[in-house]
């Protein structure tokens, strides 16, 4: 294996421990974000939400901005794209999400803290992900997407704003100031947020942890000979691979993305074994299995759909500033909530 394609591997490794640990200490995840805003009357957690999405589009831009990383090479930013697959996978995600109380790199924290429903949602999830991509739902996946694929000639925000005779350095500025000034502001607002150093902390480490994603993949493993794939964090493919790599890994590649799923477990694990955070938990009934399965179904399969999850579009899509992460995100955010509100709201389980 090259030595750029090694540091990027351990620098993965690296990344997935401090995501383990800050999102153990912090609870970072959409879905309880979500609920805490909608269902509860608390909006901290989504703010600390808000905030990474600002620092991940501010530090982002600002390496593509200085040709430290190209994100055109990134799979957010193709000149075609399915707008109706990218909504229907965000919206499947979404309402999975609420279904098994998380998404997949939430499954993965919990599963460090001891977590049993997370093992399964994991092994379920990385199932399903991997039926899309390659196996049985795969060719009908690829019918739809040729069926309703689009080609723009605008593929991002700033490009976007270029047609109208911008130079690409002040639009990419413009979008990525406003965004980020939008973001900040509403972060800002809530005087408990304000008050809760653990959670800016949380926003901006997060923020961060997807830029340096885009520097490792996108400068550090630059290579004409043996490039590697630029990408960031992302956990709906990932945890599919490391599933097949734990079961096949002769003749597989170790790469980012799975380096990052087992550190973000083992970032978690070390955290809670040290904060004596470590408990085993399992499901209250048969019923809450067969919810949380059916959920993380839902997540494996418009995860693939929408190119990401939460994360992979909530964070790594959008500090792009790609149009289809805002379609994808856009679906994700009204599965969510239709899973917490509304008619097709997702009644409570007690959990042992």
């Amino acid at each position: 294996m090259e030595a750029s394609a090694q540091l990027v591997i351990l620098a993965g490794l690296v990344i997935g421990l401090v995501y383990g640990a800050v999102g153990l200490l912090s609870g970072f995840c959409l879905m309880s974000s979500m609920r805490g805003w909608l269902a509860e009357g608390d909006g901290r957690l989504v703010r600390t939400y808000a905030l990474a999405i600002a620092v991940a589009i501010a530090a982002s831009q600002f390496l593509a901005g200085r040709d430290m990383v190209d994100l055109g090479k990134s799979i957010y930013l193709q000149q075609s794209f399915s707008v109706p697959m990218l909504f229907l996978g965000g919206l499947l995600f979404g309402y999975g999400m609420v279904l098994s109380n998380g998404c997949g790199s939430r499954a993965l924290v919990l599963l460090g803290r001891g977590n049993l429903r997370s093992f399964v949602v994991v092994i379920v999830l990385a199932i399903a992900a991997q039926m899309t991509l390659k196996g049985l739902i795969a060719p009908a996946r690829i019918a739809l997407v040729h069926a309703s694929q689009t080609t723009v000639s605008a593929n991002s925000l700033p490009s976007l704003l270029a047609t109208f005779g911008l130079a690409e350095p002040f639009s990419r500025a413009l979008a990525a100031t406003v965004i980020v000034a939008a973001l900040v502001l509403f972060a800002l607002a809530h005087p408990g947020f304000r008050r809760s150093p653990g959670q800016i902390a949380a926003g901006v480490i997060v923020g961060l942890l997807v830029a340096a994603g885009w520097f490792v993949t996108g400068h550090l493993g630059a290579d004409d000979f043996n490039p590697v794939a630029v990408t960031s964090l992302t956990f709906i493919a990932p945890i599919a691979d490391s599933l097949q790599y734990a079961m096949l890994s002769t003749g597989l590649t170790l790469n980012f993305g799975i380096a990052t799923v087992a550190g973000v477990f083992a970032g978690s694990l070390a955290t809670a074994l040290a904060t004596g955070r470590f408990k085993l938990e399992g499901y209250s009934s048969p019923r809450h299995m067969l919810r949380s399965s059916g959920g993380a179904a839902l997540m494996g399969i418009g995860g693939v759909m929408a190119f990401g999850c939460s994360i992979g579009q909530g964070l790594t899509g959008m500090s792009t500033l790609a149009l289809s992460s805002f379609v994808a995100v856009a679906g994700i955010l009204l599965g969510t909530t239709a899973g917490l509100r509304g008619a097709l709201r997702v009644q409570p389980l007690a959990v042992a």
